[in-house]
């Protein structure tokens, strides 16, 4: 336990004497968009809001705060799907929004790095990079809301962490500020320096809880010279994780993205989205929308039938559409990225995100299938990022059913999945995060050892618990 119960509220004495210290910040009640979560389970109730503009107002701020011991919320774009920028309980906090620092502050094509603060955009970040003649890859649903800031405090993942990595793979340094106000000054352009414990890994997927992160410096790639996009249709996923690796091998590791999604995903895009055109007459069981970005010289229509030949060679693809133009290309990511949302709009029951070693994701799957019709008789949507081994398991009522009628079944079915995730050595986040709504998960399934470990470096650069309290670690 750490320290909840002496958190005080950030009342109207709170306020005033915050803005007293902070004339140029923004400080009032929190408006309705920073008290929500995206899929609408839970809010928090109410929130005093700081709308800093520079490190040094983040910096009094976070003084205030230690000073008053008010909780300290901070908050990116909202996006955010396991609680994390929510409190639901306890005393009001502050959430501290970063968007209005959002400078570039520099880049250098020919180191292949840019500094940026906290409050941009991804879709800035990626935008300034193409600027420069370079790309930034990171890639998620929400990068035209969520903010990089955010992006680091939760290391996430992608569809491109296949070639790239996760936000922690793209970082070089950060500044934070940190639960005494002090500053680390970590915004360093080396590829290299061994000066002990690296302390820009530990904030970068700690959530907030022990810094607040004000600027980072991120890595830049030369831009593809062109790009084979194509949606294959696969027998199984084992015949997948087999194709991922013939393209690995054909074109020397330059397989972008390789998103695995099953049939029961394009039921659902026909069931609320039927304006959505699908490139096969009848959704295969499994396919696999594959990207590969190339260098100049290479034909991306020549590599793709390679690749199909291949394939087709062990019987692992049944059929295939090729993207013949950005157009095309699109279309097929759109249905990909269509699913989060066709999953909300059908409600479901639970929803995981886990990871699993790639050898063991089918194994997994033909176990989980039958677990969970034993529970019910639930439909699942399986999607996710085959290359790492990050897949969205969701469980939904039968056709026709609401979520809310087997709500007390979601515990059960959770456990389930989890249970089994556990035993193939997997993980019960893999790029979502802990929050607050796996904190349960985490001392369940957690490393005991690093769980303790955990805990003292929170009690160490956190010792009073006012950053993001409840969150990752129970308050």
């Amino acid at each position: 336990m750490l320290h909840r119960g002496m958190l005080n509220p950030a009342d109207t004495a709170f306020a005033e004497n915050l803005s007293a210290c902070l004339p140029d910040g923004v400080i009032g009640l929190a408006e309705p968009r920073y008290l929500e979560e995206p899929r609408g389970r839970v809010e928090t109730p109410s929130a005093l809001l700081a709308r800093p503009r520079s490190t040094g107002e983040v910096v009094r701020i976070v003084r205030a705060c230690a000073e008053a011991r008010v909780g300290l919320v901070p908050w990116g774009g909202g996006t955010g799907l396991v609680l994390g920028q929510i409190v639901p309980e306890g005393p009001t906090p502050l959430i501290l929004s970063l968007e209005r620092m959002a400078a570039l502050r520099g880049v250098w094509p020919e180191e292949g790095l840019m500094v940026v603060e906290s409050g941009m955009t991804l879709a800035e970040v990626q935008a300034a990079a193409e600027v420069a003649g370079r790309l930034f890859p990171l890639s998620i649903g929400s990068e035209g809301t969520a903010r990089i800031g955010g992006n680091l405090a939760t290391n996430a993942g992608g569809t491109a962490v296949l070639r790239y990595g996760n936000a922690r793979d793209l970082c070089l340094g950060v500044e934070a500020v940190l639960a005494d106000g002090s500053v680390f000054n970590g915004l360093k352009r080396l590829r290299k320096d061994n000066t002990g414990y690296d302390l820009k890994d530990l904030l970068i997927g700690s959530e907030g809880t022990l810094g607040v992160i004000t600027a980072a410096t991120l890595r830049l790639f030369p831009q593809p010279a062109s790009v084979a996009t194509a949606m294959l249709a696969v027998a199984s996923p084992e015949a997948a994780l087999r194709l991922l690796s013939l393209a690995q091998e054909q074109t020397g590791g330059a397989v972008t993205s390789f998103e695995l999604m099953h049939r029961q995903g394009m039921l659902f895009l026909d069931e609320v989205m039927p304006e959505r055109r699908q490139p096969f007459a009848e959704a295969p069981e499994w396919s696999v929308l594959a990207e590969i970005g190339l260098p100049p010289g290479l034909d991306p229509e020549t590599v793709l039938a390679e690749i199909y030949e291949a394939g087709e060679a062990e019987a692992l693809i049944a059929d295939a559409v090729v993207a013949s133009g950005e157009g095309q290309r699109q279309a097929l990511w759109d249905l990909r990225e269509n699913l989060p949302e066709a999953n909300r709009r059908i409600g479901a029951i639970v929803s995981h995100d886990i990871s699993l070693p790639l050898g063991e994701i089918a194994r997994f799957l033909d176990r989980a299938g039958p677990a969970i019709a034993a529970l019910g008789p639930f439909r699942i949507n399986c999607f996710g990022h085959l290359g790492d081994g990050n897949l969205h398991y969701n469980v939904f009522p039968p056709k026709g059913g609401r979520a809310a009628d087997h709500a007390g079944k979601a515990g059960a079915i959770k456990r389930t999945v989890h249970d089994l995730v556990h035993e193939f050595g997997g993980s019960v986040s893999a790029e979502h995060g802990i929050g607050r709504a796996k904190v349960d998960d985490l001392e369940r399934y957690g490393d005991p050892g690093k769980l303790a470990a955990m805990r003292a470096v929170k009690a160490a650069l956190d010792p009073l618990g006012i950053l993001n309290p409840g969150a990752v670690l129970r308050a």
